[in-house]
């Protein structure tokens, strides 16, 4: 079996390439798991628009889309993409919610209307949207949430409270899932809106990581009126599409980014150091590290095949999301022990190795194992959908 990409494919994997390589500063070393998170300064926030609107003039954001909606209808660019952009650490596919997470869902599960209003500013990267699924007392099971969307005529009034949202602090659309029967079991009674997060009622908080960055936002409904026209396929029938939506989300690619990055940079700052690059068990646990990223991106990259060829993956898509997660943080805890004390360095410090991305690493990665499904859940759909086990 030969897994190498087409001639075409790595052309492009060279051009995100190049593309990375000259519109990054020269200074650009990330250690978090997405650059939008460390975006402090207006200078920051500038870079970020900007980058991300050449995205969209490249064609690169639509990239995977059908032609009909402006796209190339190309799922492995977008992949390559989302690869090469998460491993350079580069702004702009918004925490991998915007492109990977919410487009596909507008794209499978809303209305014509809908679409025409918002897929052409995501196309040019003029917006941010997040999902807001989460919420205190409904995370891993998620179906136990309980901000209320009532029907109001032409409106549906919300109240309550969503957690844990990636870019939730910035974003100016999202997708959200209320509950709208209360008496309806509880699978059953949730419906998918789209929220405009400028409208009046909303207010929201950031959520603080180790690090200091702002990662996750809260965001806090007190009678906000949400137009019909912007529930998404059918009252009550949230769940479904909730699924579709999650399953997308397990894409796994920005862990095997992170994971690639974070090795290349050990490996680099171990053979500047000849004692280092001659320790056999440095040498070892490198190699090793090097296997399981090779493991995970064919983990990865079969996922995203399958949906090249129409196909739905579920409990595949968690092995690579449960395994690529996994691993970055393993890589993070093997780059703390090969740097010793010097690896708690922070950025900013003269003597801190790889610019302080290491510490960054081992304190921003493990949270991310957690999102679109903590590793329990993943071993649950494995186990059931994968292994035909019964629930527990």
């Amino acid at each position: 079996m030969d897994f190498r990409f087409s001639e075409e494919l790595e052309r492009f994997r060279q051009e995100v390439k190049d593309f990375c390589e000259r519109e990054l500063p020269r200074n650009w070393i990330l250690g978090d798991a997405f650059a939008e998170e460390a975006l402090v300064t207006e200078e920051d926030w500038a870079f970020y628009h900007s980058f991300k609107r050449k995205l969209g003039e490249k064609g690169w954001l639509s990239i995977g889309w059908p032609r009909q909606y402006g796209g190339q209808e190309s799922r492995l660019k977008f992949v390559i993409l989302d690869d090469e952009i998460n491993y350079y650490g580069a702004p702009g596919l918004d925490e991998d919610v915007t492109y990977s997470i919410v487009t596909p869902t507008i794209l499978a599960h809303c209305n014509e209307a809908q679409k025409k209003k918002h897929l052409p500013p995501l196309a040019r990267g003029e917006v941010t949207w997040c999902e807001g699924f989460s919420e205190p007392n409904a995370g891993s099971d998620l179906a136990a949430l309980s901000t209320r969307a009532v029907e109001q005529g032409d409106y549906f009034v919300v109240d309550g409270q969503k957690t844990w949202i990636s870019v939730g602090w910035f974003a100016e659309w999202g997708i959200f899932l209320f509950r709208t029967d209360p008496d309806a079991p509880k699978h059953k009674g949730i419906s998918m809106f789209i929220v405009d997060i400028s409208t009046p009622g909303i207010t929201r908080n950031p959520i603080i990581n180790q690090l200091g960055h702002t990662t996750w936002g809260e965001i806090f409904f007190d009678g906000v009126r949400i137009p019909r026209e912007n529930l998404i396929g059918e009252i009550n029938k949230g769940w479904q599409t909730a699924m579709s939506t999650l399953n997308t989300e397990r894409s796994a690619m920005i862990w095997l980014a992170a994971s690639r990055r974070c090795l290349d940079r050990m490996v680099a700052y171990v053979r500047e150091r000849g004692s280092l690059a001659k320790n056999p068990i440095i040498r070892h646990r490198l190699a090793a590290m090097a296997a399981d990223v090779e493991v995970a991106r064919l983990f990865c990259y079969y996922v995203e095949w399958m949906r090249e060829q129409g196909k739905t993956p579920i409990h595949e898509s968690s092995m690579a999301k449960l395994y690529a997660a996994d691993l970055s943080v393993r890589i993070a805890e093997a780059g703390m022990e090969i740097l010793g004390l010097y690896g708690q360095l922070k950025r900013g410090s003269a003597w801190a190795p790889v610019a302080g991305s290491v510490i960054e690493a081992l304190l921003g990665y493990p949270p991310w194992v957690i999102a679109g499904g903590s590793p329990e859940i993943q071993k649950n759909v494995i186990a059931t959908m994968g292994l035909g086990l019964p629930h527990g």
